[in-house]
């Protein structure tokens, strides 16, 4: 009699267990390239005014790029297929129609992470109004997605210098392909190979008085990474002999005839400068887009600037700016 209740107990344990873990749900890990967006939606609508305004917000040009490229990639869906793989991509949105109108971010629905964005609406104008009215929370729930995506992939192979953190007082997470391109006391320069070009990170700290907050701070942003591209960022052509027998001036600029973007925002829960724009070296033909930030660390009374810039001609270059992007949000300081 006891080993006939011992065995019911052991019975009604595991069937307590398995009921639980029945009732949690199991989801596949998401899927799908970086910046590529899954749209379900009818065809009907995909070819009328609602799928218009989905592509004119999805597929905007990136600004701060020497060509156009779009913020996303987009793959459309008709709802009678979106069922088994096609569901598992990282960042999908839905199109819904005769349901009351409204806009729903939805976490992790068909796989992990994962980000749907439900646009629902009774009409097609409702649907349109609402893409439009909430295009800035689209693009960022995306993007950020994309942004965490690319941190949690290059956290499978981290680099391993301690030198920043001794140094700058801070971290920073990049992968370990990036080589040391230049060191100094409170400069580094971090370089990695790329598709016909390469791709930078520098990280430099500033006294505090190197900036104020005033109108003209944007100019004294780039007044500032101009001078470290002369002290830094060579040309291949700097010190050589030009055809007049003088020596040649080679040095990485901030390009002026593309005005740069700026906004502020915050990174490390800390006040930061956004520049975004073209660079290129004076006396040479080389050039790419750049993203910096400047960090205001009252604490310890100084800016820690952290930039990212490619070279890359005739290379799509939206993805290798995305990761620069995610490096740098990574920043965390003492």
């Amino acid at each position: 009699m006891k080993h006939i209740l011992f065995f019911a107990s052991l019975l009604f344990f595991f069937s307590c267990g398995d009921k639980k873990s029945s009732n949690e749900k199991f989801l596949l890990d998401s899927s799908g390239s970086i910046n590529n967006v899954s749209v379900v939606v009818d065809n009907e609508l995909w070819n009328g005014n609602i799928g218009e305004t989905i592509r004119t917000v999805l597929t905007k040009p990136i600004y701060g790029l020497p060509q156009d490229e779009p913020t996303f990639t987009i793959s459309q869906i008709p709802p009678a297929v979106f069922s088994g793989f096609v569901t598992k991509n990282r960042t999908v949105l839905k199109i819904e129609m005769n349901k009351d109108a409204g806009l729903k971010v939805l976490k992790d629905v068909y796989a992990k992470p994962q980000k749907v964005i439900v646009v629902s609406g009774k009409t097609k104008q409702e649907v349109i109004d609402l893409i439009t009215q909430n295009e800035v929370k689209i693009i960022t729930t995306f993007r950020n997605e994309e942004i965490a995506e690319r941190q949690r992939q290059m956290s499978k192979s981290p680099h391993k210098f301690t030198s920043v953190k001794e140094k700058l007082g801070l971290t920073i997470q990049f992968p370990s392909i990036y080589n040391v391109a230049k060191e100094a006391d409170n400069f580094f320069w971090f370089r990695k190979d790329i598709t016909t070009g390469h791709s930078h990170l520098m990280i430099y700290e500033l006294p505090f008085d190197a900036l104020k907050r005033d109108d003209s701070t944007a100019i004294q942003i780039i007044k500032i990474r101009d001078s470290i591209g002369k002290a830094y960022f060579k040309g291949r052509l700097d010190e050589t002999l030009g055809t007049d027998g003088n020596p040649i001036s080679s040095f990485m600029v901030t390009e002026d005839a593309y005005a740069p973007f700026h906004g502020e925002t915050i990174l490390d829960n800390k006040p930061a400068f956004e520049t975004k724009g073209l660079w290129e070296l004076t006396n040479d033909f080389m050039g790419g887009p750049f993203i910096n930030y400047t960090i205001e660390d009252k604490v310890n009374k100084r800016w820690i600037g952290i930039e990212g810039f490619i070279f890359s001609p005739s290379v799509e270059k939206r993805n290798y700016m995305l990761e620069l992007e995610a490096i740098i949000k990574s920043v965390k300081m003492d």
